[in-house]
């Protein structure tokens, strides 16, 4: 599976499996780690434009897709540390999360993910080393 989150703190949760009827599910627990909306995150099971065809991915509903949601949130909740740390010009092992955002010790300059995901897409300078965008990739199985 893959998350983006877009410029505008929109997410795209893309599955390789076909739809278990659990989407709305999915998109709740992503949600619900990243402190966003669930109406502002859109699951596509079977995502060719994502994945292709012919990739040799599971393709049937698999159990393990919340280990890999909560996998894939922790990743994007890291970077976006790192990010939050570069625009509130913070050392980012500083920064606490609390109900999606980004805060300085003392609980002060909350920075929302939307804000972060605007950062990582070209708004702001990038820790050495660190890519721009905010997504990431988990694999999961049975």
């Amino acid at each position: 599976m893959f998350l983006r989150v877009h410029p505008t703190g929109k997410m795209v949760l893309s599955l390789t499996t076909e739809s278990d009827g659990k989407e709305p599910a999915y998109a709740q627990l992503v949600a619900r780690e990243l402190g966003v909306p669930a109406l502002d995150v859109k699951v596509v099971s079977a995502d060719t434009d994502r994945f292709g065809v012919g990739h040799g991915y599971n393709t049937s509903p698999s159990d393990g897709a919340p280990a890999a949601i909560a996998s894939a949130t922790a990743k994007i909740r890291e970077k976006g540390q790192l990010l939050a740390g570069m625009a509130l010009e913070a050392p980012a092992d500083s920064l606490a999360w609390s109900s999606g955002a980004w805060m300085k010790g003392d609980g002060s300059d909350p920075t929302q993910v939307e804000d972060i995901a605007l950062y990582a897409h070209g708004t702001g300078e990038l820790p050495p080393g660190v890519e721009g965008g905010l997504d990431a990739q988990a694999v999961y199985s049975d």
